[in-house]
Order: C-alpha cells, then structure tokens, then sequence
C-alpha cells in the first residue's frame, strides 16, 4: 500500500520522522548549526500550545516577565553544581564589535570583554539575582514568575525539534517561604503539565520523580513526565524542580519572617519546550503524515471543493459559506480554493494532520451534503451528511478525535510497559529487541551490571514510579 511518508515507521523510524517534518511543512534545518528555522505551519501550532499553557499557568497566579538573554559568568561561579551541569553545552561570547582584519569580519581584539556573558541556557541564575532585589519580607512571598523565550545549549547531535542547540520555552521560577510551600507548588506544576497534556495534546504522561542521578543539577527534587514513542523510546516532555535553598543562599534571596528573623527561601523553577512538539508528532503521527489533536491543529477542518471549469465559481462560494458558518461558531477552517488538483489539496491536508476534510463536489452541492472524513482514522470514517448538520457534527467530531487520541495512546503504551524480576530478565528483554519501558525495582539499578547495561544498550533511569516510588521506569530515550 502507498504511503505518502518513506520510510514508514517500521521501515526505519528515525529517518521517517524527518522525513514527516518536511512533509508537513513544519520546520528545516537552519544555517546556524544544530539549529532549526521553525516554519508558519509548525509555529502555529507552537502558539496554539504556548497559548493554552499561558493560561494554565496564570491561572496558578503566575506572572510572565522578562530576563536578560545574555548571564554574567561569575552568576553561574556562584551555583557550582548547577554550572556542572550545563559547562559542556554553554555558548560563551567573548568580544562585542567586529573588525575586517585583512578583509575578512572577525572580533576585534581590542573590543574582548572583561567577563565574558554565557547565553541563556536557562535562567535560575539571573533569576535569583533578581528575586534576591524583589524579596524583601514575607508580604513578597510567593513570588511567581515565569517567561516565555528561546535558549541555548550547545547540541551535538541535532534533530529537528527533539535536541536543537536553540529552541523555545516557558521557564517558571517561584520562591516560597517554607520548603512545604515549595515543594507543593513543584509538585502542583507537575501535575498542570499532565493534566494539559492529556486534556490538550491527548498523550498519556508516565510522572514521577527522577532519580538523583538523573536529577536536574542545583534540585532536591526533579518531577519528570516521560512519554512514550511509537519506537518504543521515551522522551522527556518536561521537568518541575524543587531546587531547596541552593539558589536562595548562592544569590541571597532572603526574606524578613514575621518573627523578625532574616531567613533564605524556597525555590523551584519549571518548564517545557518545542521538544514537545517532537513528542506530540511521533507520538500521533502515521505513515501517510502528521495526525494532529483538535485543540493544537492550527486549521481543524479543511474544506475542499472538488470543481470542474464550468461550476468551480459557484462551488468554491458554496464552500466559502459553509466555511463562514463554521469559522463564526469558533472552529479553526480553511477553505481551500487553490487551483492544484483535488486529490493533491487532499494529499496536502492529510500530511499535515488536519483533524477533518470536508469535501464538496457538484453532487453534494446539488443535494445539500457534504462528505466528512475523520483524519485519525482514515477513508474508514468516511460519510456523507447534509450540511445543515455540519456544524453540530463537526463540533461532536472535533471532540471525539480528542478524546479518542488520548485512548489509543493508552491502549499503545498498556503494550509499551513491561514488569521484570530482575537484572537478568531485564537483560534479556534488551538482547531479544524489546522495545518499551521496563519496570524493576530501583535497588536493583544501583550496581555496575546496570550501568554495564547502561552503556551497551543506551538505557537509563527514566523516573520512579509515582504510584510506588521502589521501582524505577528504565528505557531507551531521545
């Protein structure tokens, strides 16, 4: 059977999800390396989810704001562990003029800074030099700040939306006067990202805490949601950090109790990226193209005259009107009156996960109907209804789609989760290519044959097990 996506996913899934990138018009390589141009399409779909996020967020009583893109070096001197983890990946600049030395634009030697500015990699730093200014007594807590921007962490090995040297985020920091506070609220944000990824992206999240190990560097506790590829890998989809007082006492952010007693706070900081953008395809999509949940598909139906010479006029105004009735009732159209073939507009629509396609040729515009095809599920939802009913159908559809998404991501990962005993169980599930997360007790992680597995199968400790924290998730990852 012909696909419009080779390889498929069976064939090679790695190369078929760069090739769904291309086909869907999402985003390209760009000419800075390890970086990525996200194009209209795939941009549309980032605000439909920033935006949904954005009021999830406030609602918790946060406030957007904005830092600086450029952090003084000796901030990060400040959080030793934190530096530890992001040293290797840290973009530095060092010079700001450029001078044409024998006609060529390089730095200017005379223009190097005194202390060189690391490009945000993240902001716990000059975050908490701020907060330090803004806390002065217990009447400034809780302090609920988050920004959405782009950082920098310098990646090896790119691929388009899952690891970018550049990519886009929201970035939440809150202080607290209690470490009861704090880790409530880590805890709380950890939980909102769920409940909008199920409610919004329809992904079922596996949720627990990391391992120290694989902890966020500078946190007492990180909070992770792991997803589950169609490949059987997991993808870490967003992280919420009970950072304690390690950045309180390296920035001074400390607060007057109602004792009279001067006392650091409490901090966490929380976030998720495009990188969900990558979950959120390989986790929908199929081998003829993108397949998209209602709530973040940037048009929910396509409207598609299927038009001759002698009616294409009075189509494409019938068409327009039953797209106006729609768009007046707060659904997401495009009626599609280009000039390429119908079998080509609908290539088009399918690849880029349009959740519905309404056709419309000379018949159904004689006898007042319309053919509606779900894209999830393909020519087997294929119908025709009359276009009175268009509205109310496609209103019951949309939120169908939503829901059966979510339902079928369940059912998948129900096969994707494995149980074993042991060490030697475990090994063996690895040697015969069983893809999945494998669930074993943590103690049983906590020697040199696991990290021997480790390494020759590129496992690790994805998180405990939120229902029973003494066995521990481990699989293959993005």
């Amino acid at each position: 059977m012909k696909t419009a996506i080779t390889p498929t996913r069976a064939e090679n899934f790695s190369e078929w999800y760069q090739n769904l990138i291309t086909a869907a018009d999402l985003a390209e390589n760009a000419p800075v390396r390890g970086c990525m141009t996200i194009k209209p399409y795939g941009w549309a779909i980032w605000e439909l989810m920033r935006d949904e996020l954005d009021k999830r967020i406030k609602a918790q009583g946060v406030q957007n704001a904005q830092f600086p893109l450029l952090i003084p070096i000796n901030f990060f001197n400040k959080e030793a562990e934190h530096v530890a983890g992001f040293a290797k990946e840290a973009a530095v600049v060092t010079h700001y003029r450029l001078k044409a030395i024998d006609g060529v634009l390089q730095p200017d030697p005379d223009s190097k800074l005194t202390e060189p500015y690391i490009i945000r990699p993240t902001s716990e730093t000059i975050i908490g030099d701020a907060m330090s200014r803004w806390v002065q007594s217990y009447r400034d807590l809780p302090l609920k700040l988050n920004q959405w921007v782009n950082v920098m962490r310098w990646e090896m090995r790119p691929r388009l939306f899952l690891r970018t040297s550049e990519f886009y985020w929201q970035e939440g920091h809150n202080a607290f006067a209690t470490h009861e506070e704090a880790n409530a609220d880590a805890r709380k944000m950890h939980k909102v990202y769920g409940d909008y990824m199920r409610e919004v992206l329809s992904i079922s999240s596996i949720m627990g805490e990391k391992t120290p190990e694989e902890r966020f560097a500078g946190a007492d506790h990180t909070y992770t949601l792991e997803h589950i590829m169609q490949d059987g890998k997991a993808l870490q989809a967003g992280t919420s950090h009970d950072l304690g007082q390690h950045f309180s006492k390296s920035f001074g952010i400390q607060y007057l109790g109602t004792d009279g007693q001067l006392k650091h706070a409490w901090t966490t900081s929380w976030g998720v990226s495009t990188r969900m953008m990558g979950s959120l395809f390989m986790t929908h999509s199929d081998d003829d193209g993108l397949v998209l949940p209602p709530a973040v598909a940037p048009y929910q139906v396509v409207i598609i005259p299927i038009t001759r010479d002698e009616n294409a006029d009075a189509l494409n105004a019938y068409s327009e009107k039953l797209g106006e009735q729609l768009r007046d009732a707060g659904v997401r159209v495009l009626v599609d009156t280009s000039d390429m073939r119908a079998p080509d507009k609908m290539w088009k629509w399918i690849k880029r996960g349009v959740p519905l396609r309404v056709e419309i040729g000379a018949r159904e515009m004689e006898e007042n109907t319309v053919t509606i095809t779900r894209r999830d599920l393909g020519k087997a939802s294929k119908r025709t209804i009359s276009d009175s009913e268009l509205l109310s159908e496609v209103k019951n559809i949309l939120k169908q789609i939503q829901q059966d998404m979510y339902d079928a991501v369940v059912e998948r990962n129900k096969t994707m989760i494995h149980d074993v005993a042991d060490l030697n169980e475990l090994k063996v599930a690895l040697e015969n290519g069983r893809i999945g997360f494998f669930r074993i007790k943590n103690e049983q992680t906590q020697n040199e044959e696991f990290d021997g597995l480790m390494e020759k199968y590129k496992i690790s400790r994805r998180c405990l097990d939120d229902n029973n924290p003494e066995y521990v998730y481990v699989a293959k990852s993005y």
